[in-house]
């Protein structure tokens, strides 16, 4: 079994900054990449980013590319998001994912998810 345990989340400013962490437990060979999801309010769950394992073939959403970060801590099973410059549009519950294939736009091959952390951007 894979638990997906995220932290990080927060109210802030709009221009201000967040990190969120997604540590992971149990059989973390089963996956090869890790993503983060969002879901507004009333919104469908969005890609954000992702990463595969190696640190390679990084991607992002349009809407957060320049802004946010994606990297992985292997020793400690542990991906972030950097978050900068955050709108109030990024609103949203985030989610960190895991599976063996991660897209942004889609969650076809996702096979874990996190319970997620809340991150409210006020203007």
């Amino acid at each position: 079994q894979v638990r997906l345990v995220e932290s990080g989340g927060g109210s802030v400013q709009a221009g201000g900054s967040l990190r969120l962490s997604c540590a992971a437990s149990g059989y973390t060979y089963s996956f090869n990449c890790m993503a983060w999801f969002r879901q507004a309010p009333g919104k469908e769950r969005e890609g954000v980013a992702r990463i595969y394992f190696g640190g390679t073939a990084l991607r992002y959403a349009d809407s957060v590319k320049g802004r946010f970060t994606i990297s992985r801590d292997s020793a400690e099973n542990t991906v972030y998001l950097q978050m900068n410059n955050l709108k109030p549009e990024d609103t949203a519950m985030y989610y960190c994912a895991a599976g063996d294939n991660c897209f942004i736009d889609r969650e076809t091959g996702i096979q874990y998810w996190g319970q997620g952390t809340q991150v409210t951007v006020s203007s």
